[in-house]
């Protein structure tokens, strides 16, 4: 059972939409985030002129599925953030609406600490793939003392769980697999409380197998699983999905015209899944099937929904 953690959250000026802090218990991080429209509010608090790492976050045009992100650092990044508000021809960036930083609360992260935290959140958010960074490279700092550098390493865990709580989910890794094994060229998942049985959605017409698991709310075709090579369905959304993953290489040819996961994938939801292994839109709580019973994957939660209520407490 994945250990939970506490996590203290401040509406600045009372409302959901604006200027809002995160910190978490026994970590000396503190983050601060923001609407663009709230960026002269932002800029006068007293955290933006520390020394610390931020976010700019905004839409693809060319890619709805994932946004756009600025990975930067800075000993004032409220001086920064002002140098980027401006337009893209005064030096500026336009693409952004939100903002994020993350400096300490006890101030001793310094300049070659946020250099080194940069790097690393650059790196992550480039093998994580879950959005368009517009960060040109990423610089390897290696000046830091090994008792430094793992505390960075540390403060970059905690800024990975912290994120998706203020709906960042672009750190958040999207090829964590589930426990399982290779046997007899199958997969076979290990025993974990944390995980869902496994499901297989098929094809029969076109020889296409494919195998998911829900792991910490989200849905992951499992590696190995097959898809269709083309989208064959209307246009939708998933469509544009479906071709990147193509461009990125989670899934290549496997022979056959069918398309072969090269690596466990998580996805927003069954039905994304299912739309990525068919080339249409699917209904992923019907279709995927838990492989030893043919339960759909929406019969099952039902039934956990159940067992969780026949087993609550009574009030007194």
């Amino acid at each position: 059972m994945t250990q939970g953690r506490s996590i203290r959250l401040f509406l600045v000026d009372g409302t959901p939409h604006g200027l809002l802090t995160a910190e978490i218990m026994n970590w000396t991080g503190h983050v601060l985030t923001g609407p663009r429209g709230k960026l002269s509010e932002l800029v006068q608090r007293p955290e933006c002129g520390r020394t610390g790492v931020y976010f700019l976050v905004g839409p693809d045009a060319e890619n709805s599925a994932r946004p756009q992100v600025y990975i930067g650092e800075s000993d004032d990044v409220g001086k920064r953030l002002k140098q980027h508000n401006r337009t893209e021809e005064q030096g500026g960036k336009d693409f952004w609406e939100k903002v994020c930083l993350i400096t300490s609360k006890d101030q001793n992260l310094t300049k070659a600490h946020v250099k080194v935290l940069e790097s690393l959140l650059i790196q992550q958010a480039q093998r994580v793939g879950r959005c368009t960074l517009v960060n040109g490279t990423r610089h390897d700092y290696i000046g830091l003392p090994e008792a430094d550098q793992a505390d960075m390493a540390f403060f970059l865990e905690q800024i990975r769980t912290v994120l998706p709580v203020l709906g960042f989910e672009f750190l958040r890794d999207s090829s964590r697999p589930p426990s399982k094994d290779v046997v007899a060229g199958a997969l076979v998942a290990s025993p974990d409380e944390d995980t869902s049985p496994r499901f297989r959605l098929m094809l029969p017409k076109h020889g296409i197998t494919a195998f998911g698991q829900e792991v910490e709310g989200e849905f992951f075709v499992l590696e190995g699983s097959q898809a269709r090579a083309e989208w064959v369905g209307p246009a939708h959304g998933y469509q544009r999905l479906h071709q990147q993953l193509c461009e990125e290489g989670v899934v290549v040819e496997g022979g056959d015209g069918i398309l072969q996961f090269a690596r466990d994938y998580a996805f927003s939801s069954p039905s994304a899944a299912a739309a990525m292994v068919s080339g249409r839109t699917a209904n992923g709580r019907v279709e995927w099937r838990r492989e030893e019973t043919g339960q759909s994957y929406g019969e099952w939660q039902e039934q956990l929904v159940a067992e969780a209520a026949d087993t609550s407490p009574e009030e007194p």
